[in-house]
């Protein structure tokens, strides 16, 4: 039987330099001999980028649409995308995950973390990354990557105001401090090549394990 693959998360709010560190990963996992499936949310599939699209570049959504569309998304990416690949015994490197969810609509978007979780079962059978990364960042960092990035033209979740990204941080960091078993705390402030170095020291033990 083929063990099960390894499957990482990256988290965090807008501008932490998540995509930029998983594809980082990849491409150090790929040196090693280890083949991984890059991805994200929401995206990953077909259906998932279809609701990727009407989330981020359609019409405002009430939170309670919103995290029923991010699951909707989640459910068919873990069923097409990511439980194939770690059945096949592939790692997943993943540009975020149902905590994404937790932060954004159960915390800055108040539905609390039971609804969302709730919505994870029965979408996604409850899956829960192996570990998961949490880039972190300073607020005027992250403010100056995002302006350098979008040029003036941010999406939905992107262009919302600083109060509710500040709820989004204080959720991730809460999440971190309850479960420090699967996360991992990467200070994202200093240069891409410093925080993969952190990332790469993060997931080494189970790079050891498969070895």
């Amino acid at each position: 039987m083929t063990p099960r693959g390894t499957f990482i998360a990256f988290e965090g709010g807008e501008g932490t330099g998540k995509s930029t560190q998983a594809r980082l990963l990849a491409e150090a996992l790929a040196a090693r001999g280890i083949d991984a499936l890059v991805t994200r949310e929401p995206g990953g599939t077909p259906g998932a980028e279809a609701i990727r699209a009407l989330l981020l570049d359609g019409p405002q959504w009430g939170p309670q649409a919103e995290a029923l569309l991010f699951a909707a998304a989640r459910a068919d990416h873990v069923a097409r995308a990511i439980l194939p690949a770690l059945e096949a015994g592939r790692w997943v490197v993943c540009d975020r995950f149902v905590d994404s969810s937790r932060a954004y609509q159960g915390g800055a978007g108040a539905l609390g973390d039971t609804a969302i979780m709730d919505l994870h079962m029965i979408g996604s059978l409850g899956l829960i990354p192996d570990r998961t990364i949490l880039m972190e960042v300073d607020a005027d960092v992250a403010a100056a990557r995002l302006a350098a990035r979008d040029c003036g033209r941010a999406d939905n979740i992107a262009g919302r105001g600083e109060a509710y990204h500040a709820a989004v941080a204080a959720a991730f960091v809460r999440f971190a401090e309850a479960d420090p078993q699967s996360f991992v705390r990467i200070d994202g402030n200093g240069t891409a090549a410093q925080a993969h170095g952190a990332v790469l020291a993060a997931v080494e033990p189970f790079i050891a394990a498969r070895a």
